[in-house]
């Protein structure tokens, strides 16, 4: 199975459900997205793809999210603000050929295994 995780070592759902992937027997492409973020396209269609708008994709507590006054944002800015600031994205996305998921929470991936 062709699997991609976008990860962030550092956030333990992400961890849990890269584990999970594993343990499912799926040995998924790891994207550290924080070192190598989407282009905005692929943003938008994973987020799409996932059944999500920009505003349910975003991380409302992440600092940066207030520093850059998105709370009464568009999905079009949502998504640029996104695009240039990794860190604002919700994670982890995983994609297989059965779908897209925001693993949140972390049982969301056995829909797409």
């Amino acid at each position: 199975m062709d699997a991609r995780i976008f990860h962030n070592p550092q956030c333990s759902t992400s961890r849990t459900t890269l584990q999970r992937l594993r343990d499912a027997g799926v040995e998924p492409e790891v994207v550290q997205y924080l070192k190598t973020p989407p282009s905005r396209d692929e943003l938008a269609q994973m987020i799409s793809a996932a059944g999500l708008t920009p505003s349910q994709a975003v991380r409302r507590r992440e600092k940066l999210f207030a520093e850059l006054s998105l709370a009464d944002a568009d999905d079009a800015a949502l998504l640029d603000a996104m695009a240039e600031n990794p860190r604002l994205i919700e994670r982890p996305f995983v994609v297989t050929p059965k779908g897209t998921r925001l693993a949140r929470p972390v049982e969301t991936v056995d829909e797409i295994l």
